[in-house]
């Protein structure tokens, strides 16, 4: 039955019978599509292989330990490798953001038209996952690290500048309109009346971002992006799972690592 509050108090109204009915419809709807779509995926799944499967997996965490933790010693230039992916890749999507999103906002844009190709940028840069423009830009450049660090700000940029720009249009107005009134040029207004309010959420969009770079670092070498994901690629491709092991050891501390500098600077800034 719907509820109503009346004066912070919930109250119960009795649904007539064509919102039962509807209701009903509804569940019945749902119902129906999860059936059909159990279907589907039952009709494309080897069922053989999902009971299999828990044999499998104790077979294979028995290959995995103990770990090879003198494979650690020549990780250390990949993983080094993985964080400056992340850093240049975020660095380089700052740069491209701060114009777009000023180009987006409602409020600095200098013409809608240039807003939706702010947009369009936008939009293009966060449908693509950061995997595929790796796998894009390694059939281009080749792999390696510069094929990782371009396809981390391609997929920031538009992260970055959709979130930019909804704090840009989100600045209190009004001493904005102090400094048109005092005569300062767009450039003055933009300095001192947009920057000191959104700088920092900016701040901590970066740092967000630059946090979430690390992670998709780490798997970028699976395709050829460089990085600790190669190393991985490699040990599983040689079915070496004791070092793959190390690998996700040394994957999981350095995201770890990675959140409580985020988190610490974030709470410096605020």
């Amino acid at each position: 039955m719907p509820v109503d509050v009346v004066g912070g108090v919930p109250v119960w109204r009795k649904r007539d019978r064509r919102q039962t009915l509807l209701t009903y419809i509804g569940y019945l709807v749902g119902a129906v599509a999860v059936l059909v779509a159990f279907r589907f995926i039952s009709g494309q799944t080897l069922w053989f292989f999902v009971l299999d499967a828990p044999e499998q997996v104790a077979d294979l965490i028995g290959r995995m330990f103990p770990p090879r933790w003198s494979y650690a010693d020549r990780l250390w230039g990949a993983l080094w490798d993985t964080i400056n992916i992340a850093t240049l890749g975020t660095l380089i999507a700052i740069v491209i953001s701060v114009p777009v999103a000023f180009l987006a906002a409602r409020n600095t844009t200098p013409h809608p038209l240039l807003r939706q190709v702010a947009m369009l940028i936008i939009v293009s840069s966060r449908s693509v996952n950061s995997l595929i423009w790796a796998l894009l830009l390694v059939s281009v450049i080749g792999p390696g690290l510069l094929a990782g660090v371009i396809a981390i700000a391609l997929r920031s940029v538009g992260f970055c500048s959709k979130l930019l720009f909804e704090a840009i249009e989100e600045v209190n107005p009004r001493p904005l309109e102090a400094l048109v009134s005092a005569g300062a040029s767009g450039g003055q207004v933009v300095t001192y009346g947009i920057a000191p309010q959104v700088m920092p959420a900016f701040a901590g969009i970066v740092l967000f971002r630059w946090d979430i770079n690390i992670r998709s670092s780490t798997v970028i070498g699976l395709v050829g992006g460089g990085g600790i994901g190669v190393q991985l690629n490699a040990s599983i491709n040689s079915l070496q799972w004791s070092q793959v092991t190390v690998i996700f050891a040394m994957i999981i501390v350095l995201v770890v690592a990675a959140e409580w500098v985020s988190a610490k600077v974030r709470g410096a800034i605020q």
